[in-house]
């Protein structure tokens, strides 16, 4: 059973090294330079915290120094997208810019107080938490990250950390289509050559949604999927062994 088991052990590594072999040759991820051009970048588009879209469950701040009811107001947007002031009501916050919602609070101040100025009621935001894009793979931090609209690829890996155990030549930059005849678009990034030569070309702005994959290398992955045939046979082994248990010999 041993003998049988090694050599069925050893074919599994023969096969996964050849397999990463082509993988190394051919690559293995459908990637398209082209779809780089789906993403925004950071020098060629305003982004701005009053173009952000306002959803459950962002968090603002008003200032109206001529309405205690409102003067720095704290608020987490509800479910239903709306937020409540005293003496004022609900208002929906949800799908509007913090500008909009602050010339929507404007108009109802305005039927109780007389406010004078140009921008008399101000919102900010102060939590960015309805939007998130994913950074996956061989990184230290994996997982959603929050989108505030003006995150860089760069911020997302630095702030996540790949690994010693990262292909970080081959980042896969994903954008995915809820339409099922539109193709995700997927682009790849080297972090090397980044890193080495400042080649910010690639340096996109994510979305929501938007998913940033770091692959392990080659032998990282070989190792991974070794360590997957190896685990259970080992364990197999020890079973064997605590059911047999200690041979005793007598005289």
């Amino acid at each position: 059973m041993q003998k049988e088991s090694k050599i069925q052990y050893r074919t599994i590594v023969l096969q996964l090294a050849a397999l990463a072999l082509m993988i190394c040759q051919t690559g293995c991820f459908p990637s398209n330079p082209k779809d780089i051009e789906a993403f925004a970048r950071p020098g060629k588009v305003e982004v701005t915290a009053e173009s952000y879209i306002l959803e459950p469950p962002d968090e603002i701040l008003v200032d109206c120094s001529k309405v205690p009811e409102l003067h720095e107001k704290s608020q987490q947007i509800r479910p239903d997208g709306k937020v409540t002031f005293e003496g004022i009501g609900e208002v929906m916050a949800a799908g509007k810019t913090p500008k909009q919602l602050a010339e929507l609070l404007r108009e109802k101040v305005m039927l109780l107080y007389a406010l004078q100025g140009e921008n008399p009621v101000n919102v900010r935001v102060t939590a960015y938490k309805s939007m998130a894009y994913y950074v996956l793979g061989e990184v230290s931090f994996p997982g959603p990250k929050v989108c505030t609209g003006r995150d860089t690829l760069l911020d997302a890996i630095a702030i996540s950390r790949p690994t010693i155990l990262a292909w970080i030549e081959r980042i896969q930059v994903i954008r995915p289509s809820a339409d099922k005849n539109i193709k995700p678009k997927i682009f790849e990034l080297n972090y090397e050559k980044l890193m080495s030569h400042g080649d910010v070309s690639k340096n996109v702005l994510l979305e929501a949604g938007d998913i940033v994959y770091v692959p392990p290398t080659v032998l990282a992955w070989i190792g991974m999927k070794v360590e997957e045939v190896v685990r259970p046979i080992g364990r197999a082994f020890a079973t064997v062994n605590i059911v047999q248990g200690p041979t005793a010999t007598y005289r």
